[in-house]
């Protein structure tokens, strides 16, 4: 159970009229990033659910591995940010 409360991630925020398209391609063009690969897409592919759900796992990823995501991320006109959260996060 402790595991569990050990999960991080980071979520990318994307702009307002982001199409899927490019939400998948900013997804797939980050994920070599060594030890944060990215998290499963909701079941669902509507621009809703897909600007607010996709999500990096931090939880093995060191401080030099954040920074080659966020680098990554920070490369795409379409990232308007990145928040870093946690399983501790949420009670908050």
């Amino acid at each position: 159970m402790d595991q569990a409360l050990d999960k991080q991630w980071m979520v990318v925020q994307f702009g307002p009229h982001t199409s899927i398209a490019t939400v998948l391609h900013v997804r797939a063009a980050c994920s070599h990033v060594k030890n944060a690969p990215p998290m499963p897409l909701p079941a669902q592919h509507s621009v809703v659910n897909m600007m607010y759900d996709v999500r990096f796992d931090t939880t093995n990823a060191s401080l030099a591995d954040m920074s080659r995501l966020q680098t990554c991320l920070s490369q795409f006109k379409a990232v308007q940010g990145v928040n870093p959260e946690s399983t501790g996060d949420e009670g908050s």
